[in-house]
């Protein structure tokens, strides 16, 4: 197939050229930065470039973005244009195109404080039903863009699969309280169990979507690590989560003991990948106990390609940060 994938230069978007690639599909690369991986340095906002570099492509991946860590740095009209607008312009270029699937790259965010449950209320079971509350500019306009893909669908008949996906990124948490009592590889681990995934599943669940986005027409699924958990362990995930994994996943005691590591006593949430493995055969390979088994052979639990890919600054200092996190807000 001939793919476009916009945001090349960033940790799904070298990914995915990196990974569609080596399946032997023609990828275009397009993003704003230079990098290995940028075939066409510009913007999405550019009509005529978008236009140019969609024609004859059988689909676009749209994983090009401002993220969360901008928050902090760019204006709000900055999000709406590259989010909203950005997408637009894709959208209208593809139809116009008559490109077969177009997959957009969303992010649990878009849930906002639905996934944020009050004192004494049991994790919230977070699935493609719960309504979004959006917190900041970023899930705002990161759900209107997903509005966007269901009316283009919806007038011209565009497949669109949106995937909401869960934290992949390396870099470190955000939350300062957290990397001061927890090191950087115990918080990923533990995150595996509600709110986490590999690179390499995302990149999978893209190529998933690409391939039943004619069946399906649109809809939007959750990408995260398959959890151990199920409804009737939300209550005990608010304080007792320890001592509940220790019944499921008793394995995790032995590694997590020798490396001074602990379980985070409360999960305010869970991500379910039901929907995604079943509408679109997605079949994620990442997820805690194997991670558990890994550091049990004292392997990196960590795809091949996420290593390859590694960290990624967000901002013009390389460091990351902003204020006291790379996530300010």
């Amino acid at each position: 197939m001939k793919l476009l994938v916009t945001g090349s230069a960033g940790h799904l978007g070298e990914a995915l050229v990196r990974s569609l690639r080596r399946q032997g599909h023609e990828v275009t690369g397009l993003d704003r930065l230079a990098s290995p991986f940028t075939d066409v340095q510009g913007s999405i906002l550019d009509a005529a470039l978008v236009a140019r570099c969609v024609n004859g492509v059988d689909a676009v991946l749209h994983t090009a973005t401002l993220h969360k860590p901008h928050v902090a740095t760019h204006r709000l009209q900055d999000f709406v244009d590259t989010n909203i607008s950005g997408t637009l312009c894709l959208l209208e270029a593809a139809v116009a195109a008559g490109v077969g699937a177009f997959v957009y790259t969303s992010t649990t965010s878009t849930f906002g404080e639905a996934m944020r449950p009050g004192p004494g209320e049991p994790a919230a079971w977070v699935t493609e039903a719960t309504m979004p509350v959006t917190r900041n500019i970023y899930g705002a306009t990161k759900l209107a863009a997903e509005d966007l893909c269901r009316t283009v669908h919806l007038r011209h008949g565009l497949p669109c699969i949106v995937l909401r996906t869960s934290r992949f990124f390396a870099e470190v948490d955000d939350d300062p309280a957290l990397r001061g009592r927890y090191s950087d590889a115990n918080i990923k681990l533990n995150e595996l169990l509600n709110r986490r995934v590999d690179l390499q599943d995302v990149v999978d669940a893209h190529v998933c979507a690409v391939d039943r986005a004619g069946a399906i027409g649109f809809d939007r699924y959750v990408i995260s690590a398959t959890s151990p958990f199920q409804p009737e362990h939300l209550a005990a995930l608010r304080g007792q989560a320890d001592a509940l994994l220790r019944d499921l996943v008793p394995s995790h005691v032995v590694p997590y003991a020798e490396r001074g590591w602990s379980v985070f006593p409360d999960f305010d949430r869970v991500y379910v990948n039901q929907k995604a493995r079943d509408e679109l055969g997605w079949a994620p390979r990442h997820e805690f106990a194997q991670a558990v088994a890994c550091l049990t052979r004292g392997e990196d639990w960590r795809s091949p390609l996420a290593r390859e890919v590694g960290r990624k600054p967000y901002h013009p200092d390389n460091t990351g940060f902003v204020g006291d996190g790379p996530y300010p807000v």
